[in-house]
């Protein structure tokens, strides 16, 4: 059974999430907070697998929330749940902890499909996410900011870079002729060396180390 932490300042923004995952059969909410810092107090006390998490709230804001729950080894996946489709939040949101990015337009099941995606630790970048990511990045040469890139294999640096292009690990595996299981294991690996917490932050570093190369699938 997925756990979820329902956080959003809109009662009735929380209670329609609420109706929508109560109905699937392998989901439950435990909880909902209507601030940063009584989502902080949620997770303790009901430690959920996933928090769904808006962003503009009063009193503490998602990314702040996002920041000091990662901060204290917060082992729930983040998912950033808003209306504000904008780079800053989006970037903010990743960097802070957050294991995905969804708007809150995103169809019913779009929403159940992140809760999933994000309890089984897999990447939750939306289309128009990594889009951006590309444009914002294109032209870097690779960063000195990321010497354990040299610690990866061939073939994990090949896998990190389906990542990047929004690969699940079951594309990855066909694409490089493996078993999604070998996949796994390289994902697990690359993510220890990179000292990450998902596959989402190795999507990040991808990016900011210009170990990806816009424009090239």
């Amino acid at each position: 059974m997925i756990r979820v932490l329902l956080v959003d300042d809109q009662p009735l923004v929380r209670a329609g999430l609420r109706t929508l995952l109560d109905e699937e059969g392998d989901i439950e909410v435990v909880g909902d907070a209507g601030n940063g810092e009584e989502a902080i107090i949620a997770v303790g006390a009901l430690t959920p697998n996933v928090v769904l998490m808006d962003i503009r709230m009063p009193v503490l804001d998602g990314l702040e929330a996002t920041r000091r729950l990662t901060a204290l080894g917060c082992a729930a996946r983040i998912v950033i749940l808003t209306t504000f489709d904008l780079d800053e939040y989006v970037f903010q949101a990743l960097r802070s902890g957050a294991s995905g990015f969804l708007l809150k337009d995103a169809t019913g099941d779009e929403i159940v499909r992140a809760v999933r995606v994000a309890a089984a630790g897999d990447a939750l970048l939306a289309p128009s996410v990594t889009r951006r990511l590309i444009e914002r990045f294109s032209g870097r040469t690779p960063s000195a900011d990321a010497p354990h890139l040299r610690l990866l294999t061939e073939r994990e640096r090949e896998v990190l870079l389906l990542m990047a292009r929004g690969l699940s690990n079951s594309e990855i595996a066909t694409r490089l002729f493996l078993g999604e299981t070998t996949v796994k294991t390289h994902v697990a690996h690359l993510l220890d060396k990179l000292e990450l917490r998902d596959r989402v932050q190795a999507v990040v570093l991808a990016y900011e180390s210009g170990l990806v190369e816009p424009g090239l699938h």
